[in-house]
């Protein structure tokens, strides 16, 4: 995430999320025809791509893992702001937007990511290289949440369908958290180097000698661009939602589309600097990026949605259908035998992303 910096950033950087923060003050709460809704949509994109380039800066100043722990965060402080509002608003038919959201982060972060980022880096130095310690760490931890939050909740029986209780809830949200807080204390302090970048040679980068680091005026100015910038994407995200669910439910497709296409938006700004750093020969990077990501999406929105339901309308329903079953198991599957040499091919690459496409077209025609 570092070498793609400037020593003179672009100036759209710093006005386009202060421009977004005064077009989503202008246009909340209103209906809005179909050319505003496109000039949202661009600002969007825009306040993605300033996000991205904010949080680069930050983690030039941090250093790994601190910075893809900066990005994973942000990221996922969009989703549960969309996932909590799109709730509010929606009642009873988005009881599973929540489930339908983070599920299909775990699928994007840990096939389309991972399998992206593992195809760029072998196929430009013919082998993926990363450390397993830390990549296994982050994947068993996935795994157990993905387990607890997504899985536990369909053959559970006190409560009726594929939802937990108040109890289980309160406990998939304690476990979810813990988890995570854990994750993060092994990521930056007792095991950082477990997570930080290795390249083909062998060679572990511990610091970015290439480019000076940003000044600690540079870096608290992005992160309060970064800070709008996020303001920004959610309130744009919400005033175009309406339009995404009208466009899903007149193309006759079901609605858990709906929370592919939030979590495709909101993890934009993570493949984006997930694929810059896999060019780049940190494919370990990468790796903490994507899982990282997966980990901030499931042990942070589990625990605020389930903190929501104390005021939100309507059942919360969490627990996955047979084939989502079937796809998170060959996924766990697939990225442990991925994980364990170290090393990856093109081969491992196109099996993560086999994986992505097929949750996708059982996505449209289930």
């Amino acid at each position: 995430m570092i070498a793609s910096l400037r020593p003179t950033a672009p100036h759209w950087t710093g006005a386009l999320p202060v421009l977004a923060v005064v077009l989503l003050a202008l246009t909340w709460g209103r209906s809005l025809p179909v050319a505003v809704v496109a000039l949202v949509s661009c600002f969007l994109a825009g306040a993605v791509l300033a996000a991205v380039h904010h949080a680069e800066v930050i983690a030039h100043r941090v250093g790994e893992p601190f910075g893809s722990l900066v990005l994973a965060v942000a990221v996922t402080v969009i989703e549960v702001a969309l996932i909590v509002t799109l709730m509010a608003d929606g009642g009873d038919k988005s009881a599973a937007l929540a489930r339908d959201t983070v599920f299909a982060a775990v699928m994007i972060t840990c096939n389309g990511i991972v399998g992206l980022c593992l195809l760029v880096g072998s196929l430009k130095r013919k082998v993926a290289v990363f450390n397993p310690e830390g990549t296994g760490a982050a994947l068993a931890t996935v795994a157990t949440v993905a387990g607890l939050s997504l899985v536990l909740p369909t053959f559970t029986t006190t409560a009726p369908g594929p939802q937990f209780s108040t109890p289980q809830l309160v406990f998939a949200a304690l476990a979810a958290l813990i988890l995570y807080s854990m994750f993060v204390t092994t990521q930056t302090v007792r095991h950082r180097d477990y997570f930080l970048p290795v390249t083909s040679s062998g060679e572990v980068i511990d610091t970015e000698d290439h480019a000076e680091p940003p000044s600690a005026r540079a870096a608290l100015r992005s992160l309060g661009l970064l800070a709008l910038a996020l303001i920004a994407v959610v309130g744009l995200a919400k005033a175009v939602s309406p339009a995404i669910e009208s466009g899903v439910a007149a193309a006759g497709l079901p609605s858990s589309v709906v929370g592919i296409v939030i979590a495709l938006l909101v993890l934009l700004p993570e493949t984006i600097a997930a694929l810059r750093a896999a060019r780049r020969d940190r494919v370990q990077t990468s790796l903490n990026l994507g899982l990282g990501s997966a980990m901030a999406s499931i042990g942070l929105t589990i625990p605020a949605v389930a903190l929501a339901t104390v005021w939100l309308p309507g059942p919360l329903i969490l627990g996955l259908g047979a084939s989502h079953m079937v796809l998170l198991a060959l996924t766990v599957i697939v990225g442990t035998l991925t994980v364990i040499p170290g090393r990856a091919t093109p081969l491992q690459g196109g099996v993560h992303l086999a994986l992505l496409a097929a949750y996708i077209v059982l996505a449209v025609s289930p």
